[in-house]
C-alpha cells in the first residue's frame, strides 16, 4: 500500500494538472523501493477514479484540466508499464475514433488517456472516420468496443456515422461481440441521442466515458 504522503502529493499535483511534480512523485516512491505495479494500481488509477467522482459532482469542471489529468495518467503508466516485471493484463480492447466529417480530437484524447491507466489497450483510428473502418478495425484488433466522437449534430447522425456502424454490426453477426459507445455535444443536449444513432451507451464527458466503456467491456466478456 502506497504512504498517504505520496498519494496525498501524487493528487495535489495532478490536480494542479502540474505534469512534472506528478512525475517527480513517481520518480521518488521508486527510489524509496515502490514498484511500477504499486504506482500505477495504487496511486495512477485511484487518482483517475477520484477524477471521475469529481466530475460527477461539479459539473462544470475545466475541460482543460480533464484533459491534462487524463494526459498525465497515460504518460505515467506508460513509463511505468516499460517497468513491470511482466507484461500486465489488459481488462479489454477499444477502438476509437472521430465521426466521419468530425475533425475535433480533444475529447477523443481525453478518454484514450483515462482507458490507457485503467489497462485497456486502445486503438486511435485518429478523426473523420467512415464507419466501415470503425467496424473493420475491431474486428482485425478482437475490440470490445468501438467508441465514436462527436461534436456537432450532423456528424452525430450522419448516414455514415453511428447509425452506419450499428448497420454494419448487424449485418456481420457482431453486436453480442462488439459493443458501440459515443460521446460529445451533440449527446449533452440530447441525452436521448444515443439510442437514436444505435449506441449501446454514451458518456456526457471524456472522463466518465472510460467508466462507461470498462464496463462494456466487462459485459461483452461476461
Amino acid at each position: 500500500m502506497m504512504r498517504t504522503n505520496y498519494i496525498e502529493a501524487y493528487n495535489e499535483a495532478v490536480f494542479e494538472t502540474d505534469k512534472q511534480a506528478a512525475l517527480a512523485v513517481v520518480e521518488q516512491a521508486l527510489s524509496d523501493g515502490y514498484t511500477p505495479e504499486d504506482i500505477v494500481f495504487n496511486l495512477v488509477i485511484p487518482a483517475v477514479e477520484a477524477m471521475m467522482i469529481r466530475i460527477e459532482q461539479d459539473t462544470d469542471s475545466n475541460l482543460a484540466q480533464h484533459f491534462m489529468t487524463a494526459q498525465i495518467a497515460a504518460d505515467v503508466t506508460e513509463k511505468m508499464l516499460e517497468k513491470f516485471s511482466r507484461p500486465p493484463e489488459i481488462i479489454g480492447r477499444v477502438v476509437i475514433g472521430a465521426a466521419y466529417g468530425d475533425l475535433h480530437s480533444l475529447g477523443k484524447r481525453i478518454v484514450m488517456g483515462c482507458l490507457k491507466s485503467m489497462m485497456i489497450d486502445v486503438i486511435d483510428l485518429g478523426i473523420n472516420i467512415r464507419a466501415e473502418q470503425f467496424v473493420d478495425a475491431a474486428v482485425e484488433h478482437e475490440a470490445q468496443v468501438i467508441a465514436i466522437s462527436a461534436m456537432m449534430v450532423h456528424t452525430a447522425t450522419g448516414e455514415n456515422g453511428s447509425l452506419k456502424v450499428r448497420e454494419l454490426l448487424h449485418e456481420r453477426s457482431l453486436e453480442h461481440k462488439i459493443k458501440l459507445v459515443v460521446g460529445g455535444a451533440p449527446y449533452r443536449f440530447d441525452p436521448a441521442l444515443y439510442a437514436k444513432v444505435g449506441a449501446d451507451a454514451w458518456a456526457p464527458d471524456g472522463v466518465t466515458a472510460a467508466r462507461v466503456i470498462a464496463e462494456l467491456i466487462r459485459e461483452v466478456k461476461v
